[in-house]
């Protein structure tokens, strides 16, 4: 039954990230028959996905079934089911062979890796977005230490202790923090023929500090933390080329076992869907009530727009924008739904840039309110437990945090098998020809 028969508004929702979630949870109640694609079952807490991927947390601690989120939520229907286009002229939706009428269509698909036209890297220098990528990077740090430990040759040994992180923002910062601590700290007295605490971690950063977007001092602060944790900090230095043995960065080379890029973002391919006007970055330009300008009836939120706030200042690309975005959509929605006075145009609160450089380190800018170090740590952690959804990821992510704090141990460490996610080092051993061969 379609809303123009006299049934309830057609919402469907592509994604549930934090803009899906947001909007969804702002239409219940509203008279709408609504339904959420997405191409896992499960939303995930990305901020906390560095935290998997250097063995602190498990999956479970940061990732939610979507059908237990909404399972109160009579008007959702929560659908596993990967999108491969839109019809936007007859307003349909089409995943997995199955065509979805929709009256209204949300986009919150969000972002992917950005290799900057050299797309071949990404099968020796994996992005962290997905619990796969967390789980395959954690398998390719901890089989490096494993196979060290088995190396006779020290200049192979070295090699197989260097880890390389491309990029010097957020996420690469945090990156590096943890390997640093997982090398110096945890492992350090659980092999006998090599020392973790040798472990060389290289951050490779493009632009001219650390942490762009946050003030200088706080850049600074960043830089020194890693540089006591023993990181060594690349700024203004471009990866030039990249393989399963490690990176260039102009003539130097830096041999590697592992390399992480978290050096750029692409939007996803939902704007080509819709043919929206984007940006170089494949991000999607909305109006004020981010809709489509022309499609009303079509709504982009997340990292897949692009837009300025009140100030003139691009809005970031991160879980509050998100989650701003999707809940005055839901609200625009529910308004049209319900014939009501639609709300007054997006506009953007900032709330501030956190970043942890490791135990007891962090840099918050909170606008004219700034902390770092120790205090800053804490009100990074406070700030990440209370957006987890759920009580128990609240109670057993502090407690992770605690008894890591205290003991220094890491209770994830599972080397996981995966025959479709090779390791860098297999990789390398697949490209060399055998002996006599």
């Amino acid at each position: 039954m379609t809303a123009a028969a006299g049934g309830p508004m057609r919402v469907v929702i592509v994604g549930a990230g934090f803009g899906g979630l947001e909007a969804a949870r702002a239409l219940a109640g509203a008279p709408v028959q609504l339904t959420i694609l997405d191409r896992q079952n499960h939303h995930l807490f990305q901020p906390l996905l560095y935290q998997v991927a250097t063995a602190a947390l498990s999956p479970g601690d940061i990732a939610w079934p979507v059908r237990t989120i909404f399972r109160r939520q009579q008007n959702v229907t929560v659908l596993m089911a990967e999108v491969t286009g839109v019809d936007v002229a007859a307003r349909i939706v089409h995943a997995d062979g199955v065509a979805f009428p929709y009256d209204i269509l949300v986009l919150a698909t969000g972002a992917t890796h950005s290799y900057f036209g050299r797309d071949d890297w990404a099968r020796f220098a994996p992005g962290l977005k997905t619990i796969e990528d967390a789980r395959a990077i954690r398998r390719h740090l901890l089989l490096a230490f494993e196979r060290a430990e088995m190396a006779s040759d020290e200049v192979e040994r070295q090699r197989l202790l260097t880890f390389v992180v491309v990029g010097g923002g957020p996420t690469g910062v945090e990156l590096a923090g943890a390997m640093a601590e997982l090398a110096r700290q945890a492992l350090k007295r659980e092999f006998r023929r090599v020392d973790p605490r040798r472990a060389r971690i290289v951050l490779i950063e493009a632009g001219p500090r650390l942490l762009a977007t946050f003030p200088e001092e706080l850049s600074d602060y960043a830089a020194a933390s890693l540089g006591r944790m023993g990181v060594e900090v690349r700024t203004q230095a471009r990866v030039t080329e990249c393989d399963a043995a490690g990176v260039s960065i102009g003539d130097e080379r830096i041999d590697a076992s592992t390399t992480v890029w978290a050096a750029g973002v692409v939007a996803s391919q939902a704007g080509e869907w819709v043919g929206a006007e984007r940006d170089r970055a494949g991000r999607v330009v909305v109006g004020p009530d981010m809709s489509l300008p022309g499609r009303p009836e079509i709504f982009v939120v997340g990292d897949l727009v692009t837009m300025k706030d009140r100030n003139g200042k691009p809005v970031p690309g991160n879980a509050p924008a998100a989650k701003q975005m999707g809940r005055y959509v839901g609200r625009v929605i529910a308004a049209r739904a319900r014939k009501a006075a639609a709300p007054a145009p997006f506009a953007y609160r900032h709330h501030g840039d956190l970043a942890t450089i490791g135990r007891r380190s962090a840099a918050v800018d909170m606008g004219g309110f700034r902390l770092k170090g120790l205090l800053g740590w804490w009100f990074w952690g406070i700030a990440h437990v209370y957006y987890l959804i759920g009580f128990r990821s609240r109670v057993v992510v502090s407690f992770e945090w605690l008894w890591s704090y205290l003991t220094f141990q890491r209770g994830a460490r599972l080397i996981t098998r995966s025959a479709s996610a090779p390791t860098p080092e297999e990789r390398r051993a697949d490209a060399t020809p055998a002996a006599g061969g």
